[in-house]
């Protein structure tokens, strides 16, 4: 097992990693930028080190002072978390260069399933099925992306190659505004991820967004964790995720796991994986995959009882998994609530000091929070500040369970985003498992 582990990340995915170490008796050593030297992580780790002032590109985006702070604590691996340098590939090659440990997937992995394009190719070489759009990069020719745009069908999405966390994506649903829309995108996808690649691809009439989470080892083993349903999203942020999807039968369920599974045993994927698809009528569309620890992995973990972040690191200390596919079974359901300090409707950051703050209980009900009463949320970051999952035999019971805990989170100093939750869990819809991707933005006036 890994001796010294760095985090080099922030807020409650710190923390939970943190404690995942102390079960497997790992050292931590908790990296921070100085408007965190207060966070509950920095305060429990066995070593802390400041690597910046509070921007996050001279500190948790800083790769030579992450990397500083491993050499000089004697760690022996780094985990990074999700966001920041998780999904760069680039990082994940310097970790491993300077002779330390990367807790995830190899660097070469993480550039083929980055690459939209690419990561593609790989699922329709496994046979799981695609959008239909292009199978290249778009050109500067108007004229050849036009008549592309028509064989596909109107209305479509371009979407930047590199891409990532709902950014560099634009419908299109004519000739008239096409050329605008790519232009837009390009210049957008080279100023945020490096790469100006786009490409074009159907967009479904209401779809439901169905994730599948996976596991791998070094030695071979492959195993798939079921499904969840993120349905519930604004400007394609996730705000409500749960476990397994509502309405998927257990055969569906078991057969595109087992094509996920396929998947990464043609890539020689290690660590945890999750596959992200678009769901209509009863069948699965691949929209990428994100090679990372993913938000929401709590309610995969509530249902299966299997502790993402501990096989995580057991992966990266070159155990193989802790379970077989057989050993997995589906018990319950799980529903995670996302709590941003903003305001509930604008959507809009509220960063200040938490003046009160009381946890809900109760069976079933889990927290994952680095926040605190006193504690001041700075304004430099995610909004999130941590999640409320309600656990239980039915989902029905989950949906009580969350009911309630909502009424009973108290969070004051700063404006939170649970009155948009409660309103979630008063919805009709909502409660009866029948939303769509746009159907927070477009039913309940969050657009």
């Amino acid at each position: 097992m890994l001796d010294k582990l760095v985090i080099a990340n922030r807020g409650e995915i710190a923390l939970r990693i943190l404690r995942a170490c102390r079960e497997l008796h790992i050292k931590t050593v908790a990296v921070h930028s100085s408007a965190d030297r207060d966070q509950k992580h920095v305060r429990l780790a066995d070593e802390s080190v400041c690597i910046g002032p509070p921007p996050a590109r001279e500190s948790y985006l800083n790769v030579p002072a992450v990397i500083s702070a491993a050499e000089v604590t004697d760690a022996v691996a780094i985990h990074p978390g999700y966001g920041f340098l998780a999904e760069n590939a680039d990082f994940a090659e310097r970790v491993e260069q300077s002779g330390f440990i990367f807790v995830g997937p190899r660097p070469e992995t993480i550039r083929l399933i980055g690459d939209k394009l690419s990561a593609i190719a790989t699922m329709k070489r496994s046979g799981i099925r695609c959008l239909p759009g292009s199978d290249s990069p778009l050109s500067d020719d108007m004229e050849e992306n036009l008549r592309l745009a028509r064989d596909i069908g109107y209305p479509v999405m371009i979407k930047a190659a590199g891409g990532g966390g709902g950014r560099g994506m634009r419908i299109v649903h004519s000739d008239a505004t096409l050329r605008n829309a790519i232009s837009v995108t390009r210049t957008e996808a080279a100023s945020a991820f490096g790469n100006d690649a786009l490409y074009m691809e159907k967009v479904l009439d209401g779809p439901r967004h169905i994730e599948v989470q996976v596991l791998a080892d070094e030695h071979g083993n492959v195993i798939h964790l079921g499904d969840r349903d993120c349905s519930m999203q604004r400007r394609h942020q996730k705000v409500v995720e749960e476990a397994p999807a509502p309405g998927i039968s257990r055969k569906l369920r078991s057969r595109i796991g087992e094509h996920c599974v396929e998947a990464c045993r043609a890539m020689g994927y290690r660590s945890a994986g999750t596959f992200e698809f678009l769901y209509k009528d009863g069948d699965f569309y691949f929209i990428e995959m994100n090679p990372r620890l993913q938000v929401e992995h709590p309610v995969t973990e509530m249902v299966t009882g299997v502790d993402i972040v501990k096989e995580q690191l057991r992966v990266a200390s070159g155990e193989p998994l802790s379970y077989r596919q057989s050993d997995i079974d589906i018990r319950g359901h799980a529903i995670e609530c996302r709590l941003n300090a903003e305001a509930p409707y604008t959507f809009m950051p509220s960063p200040g000091t938490i003046t009160h703050f009381h946890l809900p209980g109760g069976p079933g009900i889990r927290v994952d929070t680095h926040v605190y009463q006193g504690y001041t949320v700075p304004p430099y970051y995610d909004s999130m500040i941590g999640k409320l999952i309600a656990h239980a035999e039915t989902r029905p019971l989950a949906l009580a369970r969350m009911t309630t805990a909502l009424t009973e989170i108290v969070i004051d100093g700063i404006e939170t985003n649970i009155p948009l939750h409660q309103r979630i869990f008063s919805d009709a819809a909502f409660i009866a498992g029948a939303v769509n991707i746009h159907y927070l933005e477009k039913t309940l006036g969050t657009e």
